[in-house]
């Protein structure tokens, strides 16, 4: 009989392990939840989503024969070794972002699972919204034609909590451009391909802790297009429309609430607009026809962890979010926090 259900281990149940993804990793037909692991409250984990194993340590959950692949949603400074003794157990992975702490780390990372001949799979699942993937096929087809311009924003309210690893640099690499942006400069590479150079501002303006609660970023692809990418942890979440918007030579792409954790959101476009002739009054008065574009309601995190499923079921390594892919953005996020370091585009 054919397998068509992979066995996952969750390794850091709470968090947003605990708010989107086991929900999401529920409802695709293609995973079993049979263990979820936290050092904290695993119990009650346990008991909210109904799995018979809960363990305390990571390494009783890896020896468990059941387990076929994991999910680690631990602090970032956690995953390094969780992902080598998850390779060395022979489980595919499936880790949120950041795979680790910066690009040496990613390199071992990435190197463990090749070395083990297991799947790695880097968990930015905003490829996966409904209107992303949209976007992605508008692209494709050249209905915007050569894309000029993106920009891309995502910031909420995060003020100073207890235990919050996020607003410790050493546990979580940085602040809200580890965290936030590395989401949009995935996503923006995504629809224009490879970055050239990246240059920076970051800083701590409100918040009362070490990370970064400020991030600007000026992006230049290797194609001439240019992007600007804005994420804070210091502006509160009703303040943010969370827009994503994309110009090229014969029309645009603009989102709003599609940023973030959401499957809704509006996605709206104006097409061949470049077709016209030259408007020399250039009024700026005119209608403009954007036409609300209709996509799927897709819970990007049942869609990233279904398609993980896949690509192990079919033995096909993953396409999207691979080891190449989080090498490319731990690279990217190294030189942004470097360029703001050294007052330059890198």
């Amino acid at each position: 009989m054919t397998k068509t259900c992979v066995n996952f281990g969750v390794i850091g149940a709470g968090g947003i392990a605990f708010r989107r993804t086991i929900p999401g990793m529920l409802k695709a037909k293609n995973c079993r939840l049979v263990a979820v692991m936290d050092p904290v409250n695993i119990q009650r984990v346990a008991s909210e989503f109904k799995v018979a194993k809960a363990y305390e340590r990571e390494a009783d959950l890896l020896a468990d024969p059941e387990v076929e692949a994991v999910y680690i949603a631990s602090p970032v400074n956690c995953h390094l070794k969780q992902i080598q003794a998850a390779a060395a157990a022979g489980k595919h992975i499936l880790c949120e972002k950041p795979l680790a702490m910066n690009l040496a780390q990613t390199k071992e990372a990435v190197d463990a699972c090749k070395k083990a001949k297991v799947y790695l799979q880097e968990g930015y699942m905003m490829k996966f919204h409904g209107a992303h993937a949209a976007i992605k096929q508008m692209i494709d087809e050249g209905r915007l034609g050569k894309i000029v311009y993106m920009r891309a924003q995502l910031s909420c309210w995060y003020p100073q909590m207890p235990g919050a690893w996020r607003q410790d640099p050493k546990l979580g690499g940085g602040g809200a451009l580890i965290d936030m942006a590395t989401h949009l400069y995935d996503l923006l590479a995504w629809y224009a391909g490879p970055v050239r150079r990246v240059a920076a501002m970051v800083n701590t303006l409100v918040q009362d802790y070490k990370s970064d609660d400020a991030s600007a970023t000026l992006l230049e692809f290797k194609s001439g297009a240019q992007a600007t990418v804005d994420c804070f942890y210091c502006i509160p979440d009703e303040a943010s429309r969370t827009r994503l918007e994309i110009y090229g030579s014969q029309g645009a792409v603009l989102t709003e609430g599609t940023i973030g954790q959401s499957v809704g959101g509006v996605l709206e476009a104006m097409l061949l607009a470049g077709a016209a002739g030259y408007d020399a009054q250039q009024s700026k008065d005119v209608v403009r026809k954007f036409q609300k574009v209709p996509f799927p309601k897709v819970n990007p995190y049942t869609a990233e962890c279904s398609y993980f499923a896949d690509c192990i079921l079919q033995r096909r390594p993953p396409a999207l979010n691979d080891g190449r892919n989080a090498l490319t953005i731990a690279d990217l996020t190294d030189k942004a926090y470097r360029s703001y370091k050294q007052k330059k585009m890198l």
